[in-house]
């Protein structure tokens, strides 16, 4: 088959959409993406994602060298532990991970800003702004047309859904694909990393991603995120030459507010919370974290007290159902559009760059000729499906993301506490489970497997 020329658009500038979009440039396909959100400073709270080998590994490939060295340049210290510890502080376990200094095989702790504002670059162009998408038009000459709130349109060979878990393109393309409410809700808040805020934390703490494991049902995290600028926006003394010049002509940090901080989230089941809890926000929700919290240590209650009211945010959790096989056409969907999954561990940040990376391949075989687009689409979703919806099973047995959990029950949610921590205490004391459980701590995130 002859090269062939190919048109995709892609909806929404999230993580998988951007990755994708970076991809299809370097193998010469034309690409535009459409952003509902005005500007690219809005949207984003800056928590935290984990990527892993899997997000690593897909970025490389589609990111051109110099966008996937910045993206290394940006990330945060990478969590030396993992520490599981007590609503008290309490030491359950403490697992040492790998160093970053690996490009693919390490964990990296990013900013969902600062990942946002790497991703934009370069790409401005053909980045289209306050684009939200209404519906779409099949035609019969196998072409498709996206049509926006603002009376504009756009006409492609192929129309990606990297739209959400709210994905428009989704509910019209496959009206009975199901998003359910998980039954649990997080409290996000950001605390500045200062002298002070420092003090409240242990050394191991300080360098690594703390899982809390509360009585009474309160589950939480606590992440410490530390860039390679100051407060300022400067490149602190002592980053490497090479990092400190990516940094300081990256033209992303004049759009990203992301400074070191401390990020701490509280979850538990639905019934918990009030009924209105999805629309408090700043110091209301703050207030009503300190409510659910009053037995926990004194130190992780200032970090509450002393988070930024404008960052605090509520989280209600979604999964999807698993669906069939459909037939494949020219509209596909990826990332939280088609397999949306709890926030644990970033298991769905990677899934969404393994998606795009996946994509990226097949359409530059349909470029090539190798392919028609029918059938690089079908490829593509005929792998897509099951290991989506298997990372999607995986997400949902993280401890606390439903509300079927036994932790939440009033009784039973006593044992199950006591068996979680003695699970993380036994693996941590004995060697061969301590390196098991660390390899799987990396290759859950959207694990080829």
């Amino acid at each position: 088959m002859p090269a062939t020329a190919l048109d995709v658009i892609v909806v929404g500038a999230g993580t998988g959409g951007m990755c994708l979009a970076h991809g299809l440039r370097r193998a010469g396909i034309n690409v535009a993406v459409y952003e509902r959100y005005r500007t690219r400073r809005d949207g984003l709270h800056g928590y935290r994602l984990g990527i892993g080998p899997t997000g690593n590994r897909a970025l490389r490939e589609c990111l051109p060298p110099d966008l996937f060295a910045t993206f290394m340049a940006t990330c945060a210290a990478a969590p030396r532990y993992f520490n599981v510890l007590t609503e008290k502080l309490g030491q359950t376990a403490s697992f040492a991970l790998r160093t970053d200094t690996d490009p693919i095989n390490s964990e990296r702790a990013v900013s969902r800003m600062t990942l946002r504002q790497v991703l934009l670059t370069g790409l401005e162009e053909i980045v289209h702004f306050d684009k939200t998408f209404t519906h779409y038009e099949q035609h019969d000459n196998g072409t498709v047309t996206a049509y926006f709130a603002d009376g504009t349109s756009a006409t492609a060979d192929l129309l990606v859904g990297a739209d959400g878990t709210h994905s428009a393109i989704r509910r019209q393309y496959l009206p009975h694909a199901e998003v359910r409410d998980a039954g649990s809700i997080n409290i996000a808040t950001k605390t500045l990393l200062t002298s002070r805020t420092r003090a409240l934390l242990t050394e191991q703490m300080l360098d690594g991603l703390s899982l809390i494991f509360g009585a009474g049902g309160i589950m939480g995290v606590l992440h410490v995120m530390r860039f390679n600028w100051d407060q300022h926006g400067v490149v602190k003394p002592g980053v490497g030459g090479t990092d400190a010049e990516l940094i300081e002509s990256w033209p992303g940090l004049l759009y990203d507010n992301t400074r070191d901080y401390i990020n701490l989230i509280i979850w538990s089941a639905n019934r918990r919370f009030p009924e209105n809890v999805m629309e408090l926000r700043g110091e209301e929700l703050i207030r009503l974290a300190l409510e659910l919290t009053p037995n926990w240590h004194p130190h992780l209650r200032e970090l509450f007290v002393r988070a930024d009211p404008g960052s605090c945010i509520p989280i209600k959790v979604a999964t999807s159902v698993p669906v069939e096989p459909w037939k494949s056409s020219n509209i596909t969907l990826l990332g939280d559009a088609i397999h949306t999954m709890t926030p644990g561990r970033g298991v769905g940040a990677n899934t969404a760059l393994r998606d795009a990376a996946l994509l990226c391949r097949e359409l530059t075989s349909v470029r090539a000729g190798e392919k028609s687009l029918l059938q690089a689409v079908a490829d593509y979703e005929a792998e897509m499906l099951p290991y989506g919806f298997a990372r999607v099973a995986d997400s949902l047995a993280n401890n606390g993301t439903s509300a079927d959990d036994p932790l939440y029950r009033p009784v039973l949610g006593r044992l199950a506490l006591l068996a979680a921590r003695g699970y993380f205490s036994v693996n941590s004391r004995v060697p061969p489970l301590r390196r098991k459980f660390v390899e799987g701590f990396y290759n859950k995130r959207g694990a080829e497997v």
